[in-house]
C-alpha cells in the first residue's frame, strides 16, 4: 500500500500563500486581500496593524451584480475590483498590498487588481 499523499494542488496553493504572507507581514500598509471561488470573488480591506477589516466587496452583493450574466467572471472581477477602489478612497487609503492569498495572478485575480489600480488605488 502507498502512504496517502495530499493534493499536489493544495501543496503548491499553500506554498504560494506562505511566500505570499512572508512579504506582506513586512509591510505597514493596508492589505487588500483577494478570495476566489468558483462562482464568486471577494475583496476585503484588512488594517495590518490591528488585523481588522476596514471594508469588503463581493460579487454576492445586489447592487454590484446588476446586469452580469454571472458573479463567476472577468467582468465581475472588473466590478470588484473598481469597487473596492472606491471603498479604499472613501476610507482615505491611497496605496495598499496585494494579497492574492495564494490564488495565480491570472484570469479574475489580475482582472480585479487591474481594475482597482486603474480607479486609483497604488500597490
Amino acid at each position: 500500500m502507498h502512504a496517502k499523499q495530499g493534493s499536489l494542488k493544495l501543496t503548491k496553493m499553500a506554498a504560494r500563500r506562505a511566500r505570499v504572507a512572508g512579504r506582506i507581514a513586512r509591510s505597514a500598509r493596508t492589505r487588500l486581500t483577494v478570495y476566489r471561488s468558483a462562482k464568486h470573488i471577494y475583496a476585503q480591506l484588512i488594517d495590518s496593524v490591528t488585523g481588522k477589516t476596514i471594508g469588503s466587496v463581493s460579487t454576492r452583493s445586489k447592487s454590484l451584480v446588476e446586469g452580469l450574466a454571472s458573479t463567476g467572471n472577468v467582468e465581475a472581477a472588473k466590478r470588484v475590483g473598481k469597487a473596492v477602489a472606491e471603498l479604499a478612497r472613501e476610507k482615505q487609503i491611497d496605496a495598499v498590498v496585494f494579497n492574492r492569498n495564494g490564488f495565480l495572478y491570472h484570469g479574475r485575480v489580475k482582472a480585479l487588481a487591474e481594475a482597482a489600480r486603474e480607479a486609483g488605488l497604488q500597490f
